[in-house]
């Protein structure tokens, strides 16, 4: 695969990531957020399986096997995934797709302060920055009133956090395991467990429920879950970490635009501002930290 081709597979998969708020959105008319997560990362436990269960095999042939710690650290993956997922599919209820899509965003700022709270790891100057413009970003995106926030917005926020929790211990845990599928497997199954558990006590089950919503958990679960990650995978070992940071930004440009296209919705010009205002600090908190490095000279 060559770089041109790997640039245009992530933009695929920014493509799917940007659209699925879109069924996230629509999902909500025909069943409950629970047993939608549930159901959609069950699905794509079942579409990353088998890269997983080859993974398991070669750890064997290697004489290597999950430490208890290991263990832990993948089920505190899964729960920040469930909490994220669900916090962010509850918040998409009383919210737009374009809101949903930004201020979930967040956790690109969030990630670097988190991991220096919690492994000492001092972030770069940009971070700061970045996250001041994200809150200002914030602001426009209100309306310049934040009182026009609904509740769906600070669901979505707050979803940004455990989707900045969740990233740092897929870098964990991938570097631990070495085993990036069983990782993405292992937290897609956790998740999908405890959405169908939470739906049991929180909502009423219904195939005819799950029917109706059959596209959208499809869509979300193959495309979303299976599909795109392991694309993001496979495409990542073949382009520059600064490409794929821009293109992956792109998620929440995609997600505006199909809310647009699909469900009609429009934004004031102060609301288009924040956007782009949260959009370059997301840009610049990932491409920053890179413009200084030296690039490596081959011997």
């Amino acid at each position: 695969m060559t770089r041109w081709q790997a640039n245009a597979v992530i933009v695929f998969v920014a493509l799917i990531w940007g659209t699925t708020f879109v069924v996230q959105q629509t999902s909500m008319d025909n069943i409950g957020p629970q047993y939608f997560t549930g159901v959609r990362f069950l699905l794509g436990t079942l579409i990353v399986l088998p890269f997983a269960l080859r993974e398991v095999r070669r750890m064997k042939r290697e004489g290597r096997t999950l430490s208890r710690a290991n263990k832990l650290g993948l089920i505190f993956t899964g729960v920040s995934m469930y909490l994220a997922s669900i916090l962010q599919q509850i918040g998409i209820m009383d919210t737009t797709v374009t809101n949903a899509a930004f201020l979930t965003a967040f956790y690109v700022p969030l990630v670097p302060v988190l991991a220096f709270m919690v492994f000492r790891t001092k972030p770069h100057w940009s971070v700061w920055p970045g996250g001041m413009m994200c809150v200002f970003g914030t602001y426009l995106l209100s309306g310049g009133n934040l009182s026009a926030l609904g509740a769906g917005d600070f669901w979505v926020m707050g979803s940004a956090l455990f989707w900045a929790v969740q990233v740092v211990m897929i870098g964990v845990m991938v570097t631990r395991t070495n085993a990036p599928a069983l990782v993405a497997t292992m937290q897609f199954f956790i998740t999908g467990i405890f959405g169908m558990a939470m739906g049991g006590m929180l909502e009423t089950f219904s195939f005819a429920d799950i029917h109706n919503a059959g596209f959208e958990i499809l869509y979300a679960g193959i495309m979303s879950a299976g599909i795109a990650f392991t694309l993001q995978a496979v495409a990542q070992n073949y382009t520059e970490a600064a490409d794929a940071a821009i293109i992956m930004s792109a998620e929440a440009v995609f997600a505006a635009i199909a809310g647009a296209f699909f469900l009609g919705e429009r934004l004031a010009p102060a609301e288009y501002a924040g956007c782009g205002v949260i959009l370059a600090a997301i840009i610049g908190v990932q491409l920053l930290p890179m413009m200084g490095r030296r690039p490596k000279v081959a011997i």
